[in-house]
């Protein structure tokens, strides 16, 4: 099944919901990145929150999610774009924890302590920032109590990561659901309620149901039609010329500090864990370059 996220609007416009399967994904960054089991389920649960974050906003907008909390997980940072990409990593990724009621800790894997920083890339340079505190660490909520406090939306955002015994991922998604001005409390009240008594979402897709099936039993007792989708990807944005002017923005003097104690330099990608060299030739055209511009 390909990864993909589909929308749904009441039919008033009162309310508007998204759902996603990111299975695939974060399957594939969890195998970049060497995660064990309590990291997995954070960083796809931090990848998938990113996502519906980037479905609300336009064309070629990005979002950036910095979870950083007291756990021994560290900080969480994930980016995901409007048109369906996605990247992320966590800064201790075979970091672990005991299990919780038979589940993964994701709470104390991050740390009941920190804050969530949300920046919005617009384009044009601009960019806006939000910054709360870490509601329950769980990811989710921590989300939707940043959409309350910082935006002044009410939301419900449900994310889940199910893990086989290898430590593989079986599957992970979510949903968020928003309500929008005016809103009618009883409403939202009986929504949040009808929610509550559903399985996780990942227990929906392991029953077949897919993103489309699931925002139609969300919004079972509200008249709705169901809009666009967008095929989802983990990709990372990272690139040699990129590397290079991130070498070459350090300067003369550590340039050639390079050049005569190491040889040669390497740049390491967090977000895909690539490695991109550069020699003694580089950066010898790289200190010739900046003699011409200065």
């Amino acid at each position: 099944m390909t990864d993909i996220l589909h929308r749904a609007i009441a039919d008033d416009g009162k309310f508007f919901g998204l759902a996603c399967d990111t299975t695939q994904l974060v399957n594939e960054a969890c195998r970049k990145h060497d995660v064990g089991p309590t990291a997995a389920a954070a960083l796809g649960r931090a990848l998938t929150g990113s996502i519906l974050l980037a479905a609300l906003l336009k064309d070629g907008q990005y979002v950036q999610l910095k979870f950083e909390g007291s756990g021994p997980l560290g900080k969480i940072i994930t980016e995901a774009g409007y048109d369906g990409w996605s990247r992320g990593y966590v800064a201790h990724p075979r970091a672990d924890v005991p299990l919780k009621n038979g589940l993964i800790d994701v709470g104390t894997g991050l740390g009941k302590a920190g804050f969530l920083t949300v920046t919005k890339d617009i384009g044009g340079k601009r960019k806006y920032q939000g910054m709360t505190q870490l509601f329950t660490s769980e990811i989710g909520e921590d989300i939707a109590y940043y959409l309350l406090e910082s935006e002044q939306t009410p939301s419900v955002v449900a994310l889940s990561v199910h893990l086989e015994p290898d430590g593989t991922v079986r599957s992970a998604g979510g949903y968020l659901i928003q309500a929008l001005p005016p809103i009618e409390e009883n409403t939202l009240n009986n929504l949040e309620k009808q929610i509550k008594g559903l399985p996780q979402i990942t227990e929906l897709f392991n029953q077949g149901k897919s993103p489309a099936e699931i925002l139609t039993i969300l919004f079972k007792e509200i008249p709705h039609h169901q809009t666009a989708n967008t095929k989802l990807v983990y990709q990372c944005s990272c690139s040699r010329e990129k590397m290079e002017n991130a070498v070459f923005s350090l300067g003369k003097n550590e340039i050639q500090d390079l050049l005569e104690n190491q040889g040669g330099a390497e740049v390491y990608c967090e977000f895909c864990r690539d490695t991109y060299t550069f020699d003694k030739d580089d950066l010898e055209k790289m200190l010739a370059e900046d003699t011409q511009i200065h």
